[in-house]
């Protein structure tokens, strides 16, 4: 049980924050807890470590003294648990006053006080910070922490590790605060994978199935409550009964609960500590290392960040189920589902990228037999082209005839099939999705999930001008106007949209540098280069746009971040939403507007010979030679497949680089000592901060709306796509498992707004394919011309091209690609033909999102046998919790396959032992 005043110490915030008193903190030694006041302050005789705190007991973790020998995740003891390290940087005293020193000899020369006074206020600096550290311990002391200490030091500097545990009657205190949920019967590990349970009606062999020791056991289970203790499984196992996880979370819990400072400054929790320097890192650590040990041993000895890295995380497994099961019990549930959503995601690009695949290849294989292509390759001299530019000559349609093949591999029947397609594809993926997320939820135990009230980030709690008492809590917290945060955000709206224009300035600019590059090819003289002037602008222009793309990327971000601070959001919620929020606008523009313009807007304001045009006294662009698809289709490649090939390389390389030089400044402090064996929690400061999630979503998302937006473009979207995650899943699972620092598991029940997102795009996704198959494609003047003139397109080549007029001098009799008369006037095709693409957008968008609406009300959100799962697994919580003792035989009757203790499996498991699911 917590004493009294605990609870004060963490949540009463009308506390003036002073420090329980206590003296300080101590080791474990013999298996139990001793405090500093009751231990001999052996190291007290070393004089070159300065700002050490009286109250620290000294350890030099490097001695050669004889002592017990430190082996995995405990304390010295070697009983008790590590479940969270906190780690700062002292500097030598003594390096420091020799600098002082002459610091002080050259004022002296000088005459100066400045540097005397920067001195002396970052000495004060350090005593605040090293007095925030002194009572922000003493306070998770009195919390009923645990603590160990341990040291690395050399002449320079030293290194402190603050080991922490929390005690069981610590860890029943905040299971029933949290709602922790607690076991009543485990049940059958279900299969989940929909792939393989189809394989196994077909009796074909699954390859991607692999057995993975030691998976978690599935549970029944409730809320726990510490008076119903006696009726969850396994609670007569006080060191296996939480999991390493659920540790994590309650003493991060009571970190962020923690005072170290005074109340009207909101000086609370351990984020704050480390953002002001107090602390340099604060994490759980890894389960062991993540190499398997030389001598072999069986698979379920391996440990969980072993099994991890030999059954996910290596490259060899690409084509494997990933173990989810086991991601989530290791870091818990929202970064289990992102992998879960972009194995899932991944899964789904299969059979997109199947009959996108075969698309084009039906577009290959059909090319010879394209009559238009075959009317220019044969035209010879009989169509003479209008010149491209007012400085060019006039050419010949014969010319562009490979161009013309090349186009109708991406503007043919096939495409305008697979765009329905991949219509139909997105939201059906997306309904799925949806029952695929209940399911785990479920599974994970997190579907009645709701995030407890959040307290302020540290960052509002620093700024706040304020105090008001929270509406559900009643404890005054820091507060901000709604109507401050509402003006600056709309100021931060109008920096948006002047990012936004900066971004149309730049397209602007790429469309002019396309132009000039054209212009520099046609006046070379050579055929080829002329003939592919459009095609060398395009490609050129479009490698220019991924450069300036990914650039403004880095630098919207970034301006993101800060006006996101700037606008003062109280819960880090608010202020996610808010910050992806921005970045997917700004994004969404920045990789979306030059395709937008390919697809919707180029060539639709050339006008005609003696009217052409301009802007910037440029002629306006005009589609190439094998129409604007081609072009899209281009740009797409360049600028989808360019991003994933730089951001895959970054994702490799980055956080070897970061390890690398975290390693080499622990490696100066460790001098000659290498040679030891390092400890757990030194190994793991060696690695990088894991930095979330947010960038591992965008690229994803935006790559989703690659493959659906404009698909009709480029139907090999979807299999660049699959090449790419299968590649990330990998990358990541590499970096969470060997290069990250264990992130605390937080829990959460779906991927977020990130979802809605992803149905905004789908949705966008219809309307804009209807806009590209009518207004770029070429299959609907097709289409229309069979039916008025006949079945075969005999003649339509000639019959898209108009006359100059007469007017026109420059040229006189030239051809250019439009549906007008000889005086420049939209003919009655033109407008026959714009009726029938507006009917085919209504008809398009209406048929498909009928349909949409249609399998949304087929498709539940919650499988049928779920509910049941859930119903049943409420009665049995409704049972266990009830308050007489018949009702619960009565329940343990009508369960009575359910095993006895906590470590046994069910009958239909093969595991022999687990954790809490």
């Amino acid at each position: 049980m917590l004493r009294k005043g605990d609870r004060e110490v963490l949540l009463n915030l009308d506390d003036e924050g002073e420090a329980q008193t206590t003296g300080g903190y101590g080791s474990l030694q013999d298996g139990s807890f001793i405090p500093a006041r009751c231990v001999s302050f052996a190291g007290a005789a070393v004089d070159d470590v300065g700002d050490e705190d009286p109250t620290y007991s000294r350890r030099s973790a490097r001695s050669d003294q004889p002592g017990p020998q430190l082996t995995g995740n405990y304390f010295r003891d070697g009983r008790t648990k590590i479940d969270f390290v906190l780690v700062w940087v002292v500097r030598s005293r003594k390096k420091r006053r020799g600098k002082g020193k002459s610091r002080a000899t050259a004022e002296e020369e000088e005459g100066g006080e400045a540097v005397e006074e920067k001195s002396s206020r970052s000495e004060r600096r350090k005593a605040q910070l090293a007095q925030w550290r002194e009572k922000f311990v003493q306070n998770l002391e009195s919390a009923g922490l645990l603590m160990e200490k341990e040291e690395t030091a050399n002449e320079k500097k030293t290194i402190h590790f603050l080991k922490l545990s929390a005690p069981w009657n610590v860890m029943l205190f905040y299971a029933e605060e949290l709602c922790l949920r607690a076991p009543l019967q485990a049940q059958p590990n279900l299969d989940l994978n929909t792939s393989a349970q189809v394989l196994k009606r077909l009796c074909v062999p699954n390859v991607m199935r692999e057995s993975v020791p030691n998976r978690p056991l599935d549970y029944y289970t409730c809320v726990f409550r510490k008076s119903k203790m006696n009726r969850f499984l396994g609670c007569d196992n006080h060191e296996s009964y939480f999991t390493n996880t659920q540790r994590h979370r309650v003493v991060h819990e009571i970190l962020a609960r923690t005072v170290y400072g005074k109340r009207k400054r909101a000086e609370v929790g351990v984020d704050r500590l480390v953002n002001e320097g107090v602390y340099a890192a604060a994490f759980p650590l890894h389960e062991g290392p993540f190499k398997l040990p030389k001598n072999d041993i069986r698979p379920d000895e391996l440990n969980q960040r072993q099994v991890l890295h030999h059954y996910w995380a290596r490259w060899c497994k690409w084509y494997k189920y990933q173990p989810l099961d086991h991601i989530r019990e290791y870091y818990g549930e929202k970064i289990a589902l992102y992998f879960a959503w972009l194995g899932f995601y991944t899964a789904w690009l299969l059979p997109a990228a199947v009959v996108g695949t075969l698309v084009f290849v039906s577009g290959v294989m059909s090319m010879g037999s394209n009559t238009p292509a075959k009317d220019i390759c044969d035209s010879g001299d009989s169509y003479l082209m209008c010149p491209l530019c007012n400085t060019c000559e006039a050419w010949n349609m014969s010319d562009i005839c490979t161009m013309a093949k090349l186009g109708y591999l991406f503007d043919h029947p096939g495409t305008v099939l697979f765009s329905v397609f991949m219509s139909f594809w997105a939201v059906t993926f997306l309904e799925y999705w949806k029952r695929k997320m209940a399911t785990l939820a479920h599974h994970w135990d997190c579907m009645d999930f709701h995030e407890e009230e959040e307290r302020p980030r540290p960052e509002f709690a620093a700024t706040a001008p304020m105090m008001e008492p929270n509406p559900v809590t009643g404890v005054k917290e820091p507060y901000f106007s709604e109507k401050t945060r509402l003006s600056r955000m709309v100021t931060g709206s109008m920096v948006i949209i002047m990012m936004l224009c900066v971004v149309m300035i730049f397209l602007v600019t790429v469309v002019m540098c396309r132009g000039i590059i054209s212009m520099m090819m046609f006046h070379t003289g050579s055929p080829v280069l002329r003939t592919e002037a459009g095609t060398i602008a395009n490609i050129s222009s479009s490698i220019v746009s991924l450069g300036l793309i990914l650039l403004m990327g880095r630098v919207y971000t970034a301006l993101a971040e800060q006006l996101t601070k700037w606008e003062m959001h109280r819960t880090q919620t608010q202020y996610d939403n808010a910050f992806i929020f921005k970045v997917f606008i700004f994004q969404f523009v920045n990789f979306y507007s030059s395709p937008f313009y390919v697809a919707f807007f180029k060539g639709r304001f050339v006008g005609y010979p003696s009217n052409y045009g301009t802007l910037f006294g440029m002629r306006n662009e005009d589609c190439g030679p094998g129409g604007c698809l081609i072009e899209l289709a281009e740009q797409l490649f360049i600028i989808m497949v360019g991003k994933q090939l730089i951001n895959n390389i970054q994702e490799f390389i980055i956080p070897k680089v970061k390890a690398w030089h975290q390693k080499r400044s622990l490696a100066k402090v460790l001098g000659d000592k290498t040679s030891h064996e390092p400890r757990r929690w030194e190994e793991d400061y060696q690695l990088v901060e894991c930095e979330g999630l947010f960038e591992e979503y965008l690229e994803m998302v935006l790559q989703f709306g690659f493959i659906t937006i404009f698909v009709a473009a480029f139907p090999l979207a979807p299999l660049f796509a699959l090449l790419n995650n299968w590649v990330e899943i990998r990358l990541d699972a590499h970096k969470f498992a060997c290069e990250y620092r264990r992130p605390v598991a937080e829990r959460a029940q779906n991927i977020g707004v990130w979802f809605n997102i992803l149905e905004a795009l789908s949705h966008l996704s219809v309307i804009a394919n209807a806009f590209l198959i009518a207004f770029t494609s070429d299959f609907l003047p097709r289409l229309l011309y069979q039916y008025k003139f006949g079945n075969d397109l005999n003649g339509y080549v000639n019959f898209t091209l108009a006359y100059a007029p007469e007017k026109y001098t420059h040229n006189p009799k030239c051809r250019y690609k439009a549906f007008r008369d000889n005086d420049g006037n939209y003919s009655l095709f033109f407008w026959e033909l714009l009726a029938v693409r507006l009917g085919f957008i209504l008809a398009f968008e209406h048929v498909v999102f009928f349909v949409l609406q249609v399998i949304d009300w087929v498709v539940p959100d919650v499988p049928g046998s779920l509910e049941l799962k859930i119903k049943r697994e409420r009665y049995l919580a409704k049972q266990a919790l009830a308050e007489h003792q018949e009702a619960l035989l009565v329940s343990r009757g009508r369960g009575a396959a359910g095993p006895a203790t906590r470590g046994s499996s069910s009958p239909a498991s093969d595991a022999s032992s687990g954790n809490v699911s």
